[in-house]
C-alpha cells in the first residue's frame, strides 16, 4: 500500500465521527442533516489534500474546525442583518427602509398570539382586514377612502385592471418610468389588460395632446410621478390639476402614480418637486397610488386612496386577494401611519425621515466618533473624517443631495476591493462605498448601536 493509500484508509468514517464526543456536540446544537452535511464535506476536503499532496493529518481534531465552520455555514440564516454604510437611506437592496421599535413592537404584539385580523370585536362578526388602516389613511391624506396591497407596482396593476381593462388608458410618454428590475410602466398596462395611448413627446407633453387622445374607449388618465429621474431643460408636462379639470369636463377619471408616497410637505427642507399624497388628494385626483416602505418610511406595501366608489370597485377585483398584505404587514403599516397623526414627531419617530433630514453636525459628532475609536492603535490605514452627500435612494428625491460626514479609509497593506470584500463577508456584513483608492464610511446610515460592531468589524477587515 503506498503512502497516500495508507493515509486514506486511516480517515474516520462519517459514523465514526458521528459518534465521538465532538460529532455529539454538533448533533445537539445543529440539525442532523447540516452536520451530515458538513462532516461529508469536510472527510471530502481532506480526501483530495491527502490525493494532491498537501497534507498528512487524517485525525478528526485536525479536520474538525474546517466542518465546524461548514456545518455553521449550512444551518445559518441566508437573510442576515447588514450595517448600511453607504450613506443611501432607502437602500433598495438593503431592505429600504428601516422600521422604528414602536412599529417592531407593535408587530410582536400581532404576530405571538390572535389578532382581530377579520373579526368584529363590535358585532362580533367577520370583518374586513383593511377597516384597521381606513381612518388613518383618511385622517393623514384626506382622502375619502383607501387601501392597501404587497407593493406600489401591484396598486398600479390593480387599478388599471379593475378600471380600464380593454380600454384605453391615456399617458404621456415622458412618463413612461422603468422601476427597479427593469420592470416597466408599459409592461404593468399591458399585464392589467389595459390599452395604453401615449401622447404627446418625451420632454413635452401639453393639455392638448390629451384632449386630442379622448375618444368613446377612454377610460383613466393616467399621470405617472417622475419619483426616480428628471427631464430638464426644454421641458413641459401638465399639472395634476388640469388633467381633473379635463376628466371631470369628460365624465373621465384621474390616477396618480406618485411612485415614493410622501406622507409631509417637504418645502420647509427645500424639497419642492415632491408632492404630499395630501396636496395630490386636494387637487381632486380620483385615484393615487403609493408606496409604503420608501419615503412613507414603513413596511413593503402599495397604497391606494382616492374616491369611495373606486376604491369599492377595485377592492372588489379577485386580484386584490392575491396580492393583499398580511396580518404583520398590516401591524407594521397601521403603526406607521399612527405615527403621521403627530407630523413633528413623526420626523423623530420614523427613521428613515429621521435619517433624511438629520443635522449635519450630528451626524459629524457621530462619524467622527467612529473614527476616533477606529484610530486607537492602528497603523494599517489612513482615516480621514470628510464632508459628503448622501442619498434619499429607493428611487426618490433623485436630485437631492443630503450633506453629511464620512470616514475616508485607505488601507496600505492591502486593496481597497480586497478591504471592501472582507466588510461584505463579516459578521455582521458591512456594505460601504468605494471612491477612488479609498472606502467611504458614510455616517448618516449607521446608528449609534452599530458603531462598536462597525469598528470591530473594519479593524478585522483590515489585519
Amino acid at each position: 500500500m503506498n503512502p497516500k493509500q495508507e493515509l486514506l484508509s486511516r480517515l474516520p468514517s462519517v459514523d465514526e465521527v458521528l459518534k465521538s464526543e465532538q460529532g455529539a456536540e454538533w448533533l445537539k446544537k445543529y440539525p442532523r442533516r447540516y452536520v451530515l452535511g458538513g462532516v461529508r464535506q469536510g472527510i471530502d476536503l481532506r480526501r483530495k489534500e491527502i490525493l494532491e499532496g498537501t497534507t498528512d493529518e487524517v485525525s478528526l481534531e485536525s479536520m474538525a474546525q474546517g466542518i465546524a465552520l461548514v456545518i455553521g455555514r449550512l444551518s445559518s440564516l441566508s437573510l442576515r442583518p447588514v450595517i448600511n454604510a453607504t450613506g443611501i437611506v432607502v437602500h433598495t437592496n438593503l431592505g429600504r427602509s428601516v422600521l422604528s421599535e414602536r412599529v417592531l413592537e407593535n408587530v410582536r404584539r400581532i404576530a405571538t398570539g390572535y389578532s382581530n385580523l377579520e373579526y368584529d370585536l363590535g358585532s362580533g362578526k367577520r370583518g374586513k382586514r383593511y377597516a384597521h388602516i381606513k381612518r388613518l389613511l383618511r385622517e393623514i391624506t384626506g382622502a375619502e377612502d383607501g387601501f392597501a396591497v404587497n407593493n406600489n407596482a401591484a396598486a398600479v396593476l390593480l387599478c388599471l385592471g379593475t378600471l380600464a381593462r380593454a380600454r384605453e388608458v391615456v399617458v404621456s410618454r415622458g412618463e413612461l418610468v422603468e422601476i427597479g428590475g427593469s420592470f416597466r410602466v408599459p409592461d404593468v398596462m399591458a399585464q392589467s389588460g389595459a390599452l395604453m395611448k401615449e401622447v404627446g413627446t418625451t420632454n413635452k407633453t401639453h393639455l392638448h395632446d390629451y384632449e386630442n387622445a379622448l375618444s368613446g374607449l377612454t377610460a383613466l388618465l393616467l399621470k405617472v410621478h417622475q419619483s426616480n429621474y428628471r427631464i430638464t431643460g426644454f421641458t413641459e408636462d401638465v399639472p395634476v390639476e388640469r388633467l381633473v379639470a379635463l376628466g371631470r369636463g369628460r365624465g373621465i377619471p384621474v390616477m396618480y402614480d406618485l411612485g415614493s408616497g410622501c406622507l409631509m410637505d417637504l418645502r420647509p427642507y427645500g424639497i419642492h418637486l415632491e408632492p404630499s399624497v395630501r396636496e395630490v388628494v386636494k387637487s381632486g385626483a380620483d385615484l393615487i397610488t403609493f408606496s409604503g416602505d420608501k419615503l412613507l418610511g414603513g413596511p413593503q406595501a402599495g397604497l391606494i386612496v382616492g374616491k369611495r366608489e373606486f376604491i369599492e370597485k377595485i377592492q372588489k377585483n379577485p386580484l386584490a386577494r392575491a396580492v393583499r398584505i398580511d396580518k404583520l404587514t398590516l401591524a407594521a403599516l397601521e403603526a406607521t401611519l399612527m405615527e403621521y397623526a403627530d407630523e413633528d414627531g413623526a420626523k423623530e419617530r420614523i427613521p428613515t425621515l429621521k435619517m433624511l433630514f438629520e443635522d449635519p453636525e450630528s451626524i459629524r459628532t457621530r462619524a467622527k466618533k467612529i473614527a476616533l475609536l477606529l484610530k486607537r492603535g492602528l497603523t494599517d490605514a489612513e482615516v480621514a473624517l470628510i464632508p459628503d452627500s448622501s442619498k434619499a435612494g429607493g428611487g426618490s428625491l433623485p436630485e437631492v443631495d443630503f450633506p453629511t460626514y464620512a470616514l475616508s479609509i485607505r488601507p496600505e497593506k492591502i486593496s481597497v476591493n480586497l478591504l471592501e470584500e472582507r466588510l461584505r463577508s463579516g459578521d455582521p456584513p458591512i456594505v460601504a462605498r468605494i471612491r477612488g483608492d479609498a472606502l467611504l464610511i458614510d455616517a448618516r446610515t449607521v446608528s449609534d448601536r452599530e458603531i462598536g460592531p462597525l469598528v470591530k468589524g473594519l479593524r478585522s477587515a483590515l489585519r
